[in-house]
């Protein structure tokens, strides 16, 4: 967590000094490419780190009755990860809109602040819903689904020639550019993972 609140403090001065992307961009530059992947792997490592070594009892625990327990946060961020990277390819398909720009209202900074741990589990579920695919084990949706889906995002990061600031999605946060919704997926993961830590924080929760 600490490495990508000094991120967002290193994308805050990008912002600040002009190097990160604005709509006389059509590809990355190389300081965004940076600080995405970085997001991208640090969401990752954090996740599978948090869930490692996880007994099915443990994995079931609910800390409250209306809250979520680590086993469906889980599904529910492989389940994500496929629906939003699939939303956004499909916008990519699309020609590029720059006299749309202004649509825009949020900064990068602003879009990594919208979802943090106190987050309800309302707004997760009515995004996307939780159980919609379902998986032999938690093994299976954490390596198969996340890790492989993560090793896609990170290649397409690194490589891709597209415009992604001049392109939008619309979320109920507002209209962002499709840099910013790769930057939304890291969060929402992180919102997720710090519920996790939540959970194994739980003075209750099971020893094994």
């Amino acid at each position: 967590m600490l490495k990508r609140t000094k991120g967002r403090i290193l994308l805050t001065t990008l912002v600040i000094t002009g190097l990160a992307g604005t709509v006389k961009n059509t590809t990355l530059s190389t300081q965004e490419r940076k600080f995405a992947v970085s997001q991208l792997k640090e969401t990752k490592t954090d996740l599978l780190k948090s869930i490692r070594g996880l007994t099915t009892a443990q994995l079931n625990f609910r800390s409250n009755p209306e809250k979520w327990n680590i086993k469906e946060h889980l599904e529910h961020i492989a389940v994500a990860e496929k629906k939003l990277w699939g939303e956004l390819e499909n916008v990519m398909k699309k020609p590029a809109t720059p006299e749309k720009r202004y649509l825009v209202k949020m900064s990068d900074v602003d879009v990594l602040s919208a979802i943090n741990g106190g987050t309800s589990y309302a707004m997760y579920s009515a995004f996307v819903h939780p159980l919609d695919m379902s998986w032999a084990s938690q093994s299976e949706a954490a390596s198969i689904f996340f890790k492989s889906s993560r090793a896609k995002h990170l290649k397409y990061i690194k490589t891709t020639t597209g415009d992604l600031r001049n392109r939008f999605i619309h979320l109920s946060l507002g209209w962002i550019d499709c840099y910013q919704f790769i930057l939304f997926m890291t969060a929402y993961c992180d919102g997720h993972i710090r519920q996790i830590q939540d959970i194994l924080a739980d003075p209750r929760f099971p020893a094994q």
